[in-house]
């Protein structure tokens, strides 16, 4: 675990006195199981049998010749449900079962969270209630029809900008005053501790599998690995592996309709540090500190935070956090989707901008990663709209 909750001064626990026993017992409950042998062999079954590890890497033969290097995909869009989402929530689900919680309850955004929750809830007979936007519902109807088709209930959140910093607000209400028996199953690595380290570890099979993969299939580590990032994490699980190597790791935010305040999500690149949803971190705020408003084409990086150990890790310039516009995320999604035959997700599409628009930087014999967090079908009729 971080030691007290914090990554450098980021992290804590800035919530109400009523979340405080829950949040001492999760703790608690965590280091008790995390190496526990049982609950290891249960949930690397069901991480293997269920959902499908470990994924592939992928070789990307025609992306390479264009951009002059060698550059391979980590396939979490291939993992069962679409989306690295899964990793992690399988492994919350099972611990709030083996903490005798009955019920599950989680905010999303792009929906996939709410998917793999449901996908968890499901298969460990526990029941699932979703919060979620309402633009967020609009933007991803097909998700909201597939979190109910698995039997979780949606609540849509109407308050705000109805989107995923709202959808949190709700779900931390609900978590306030059914804690005894429920079990908020964060998405990303944020919120108050010891949810940043749970969710980082669940989510660092993908590095280590990666770093096992290039082994095997080049004999050494990647050059370069770059994810995309909106709470962090599937970027914190490529790179928490690989901190000590040498390895250069690269987060790519929502750069949205360009700089200028409420024009984006990229709140390590353009934030700066405050309190929200009981933690410290890099936040988007005006002059007052009001939490501000955020644009992103993708509902999964629409979010004016960012985990704490992300904003440890810019501090220590351990890793360039950059951005990517949405009219560059459209043409990366175009591009991978023609010249490789895989359809990303937005929020991937970032990362993949990243090594398109800075293909100059890398040498001919880099090998570069690129976590591929989720697959692009959620996204197909958002982006025939966009492009008429």
């Amino acid at each position: 675990m971080a030691d007290n909750g914090y990554f450098g001064k980021y992290g804590g626990q800035y919530v109400p006195e009523t979340l405080m026993a829950a949040l001492y017992e999760l703790e608690s409950e965590y280091k008790r199981l995390k190496d526990d042998p049982q609950f290891v062999s249960e949930l690397d079954y069901f991480l293997k049998e269920y959902a499908g590890r470990r994924t592939p890497l992928t070789f990307c033969k025609n992306m390479s010749e264009f951009c002059g290097c060698k550059i391979y995909l980590k396939r979490e869009d291939l993992l069962h449900g679409g989306a690295h989402k899964l990793n992690n929530t399988l492994g919350q689900a099972l611990l709030a079962k083996k903490m005798g919680k009955k019920r599950l309850i989680a905010e999303t955004g792009a929906g996939q969270h709410g998917v793999g929750t449901a996908m968890a809830g499901a298969v460990l007979g526990m029941p699932v209630e979703i919060f979620m936007g309402e633009e967020d519902c609009e933007r991803q109807k097909l998700n909201v029809f597939r979190m109910e088709l698995l039997g979780a209930k949606v609540h849509p959140v109407s308050g705000g900008t109805r989107t995923l910093k709202d959808a949190t607000n709700e779900a931390l209400r609900e978590y306030a005053a059914s804690v005894n028996d429920t079990h908020y199953l964060i998405g990303s690595v944020v919120g108050p501790h010891p949810f940043p380290t749970i969710v980082r570890d669940f989510q660092s099979v993908i590095g280590s599998e990666t770093r096992d993969q290039f082994m095997e299939k080049e004999g050494r580590l990647p050059d370069v690995a770059v994810a995309c990032v909106g709470g962090g994490s599937n970027a914190i699980g490529m790179f928490h592996p690989m901190i000590k190597d040498d390895v250069r790791l690269i987060g790519v935010e929502a750069g949205g309709k360009g700089a200028g305040f409420g024009k984006n999500g990229a709140t390590l690149t353009a934030g700066k540090p405050g309190v929200l949803h009981g933690a410290l971190s890099y936040l988007i705020q005006d002059d007052d500190g009001q939490i501000g408003e955020t644009h992103s084409i993708s509902a999964g990086l629409d979010y004016p935070g960012v985990g704490p150990e992300h904003s440890h890790l810019k501090d220590l310039r351990r890793v360039l956090y950059s951005s990517a516009t949405d009219s560059e995320v459209l043409e990366a999604f175009s591009f991978l989707s023609k010249t490789e035959g895989i359809i990303p997700a937005l929020e991937s599409s970032h990362a993949i901008s990243y090594v398109l628009t800075h293909k100059d930087e890398f040498e001919k014999d880099d090998m570069v990663v690129i976590c591929l967090s989720g697959r692009g079908d959620k996204d197909v009729s958002a982006v025939a709209g966009i492009q008429g």
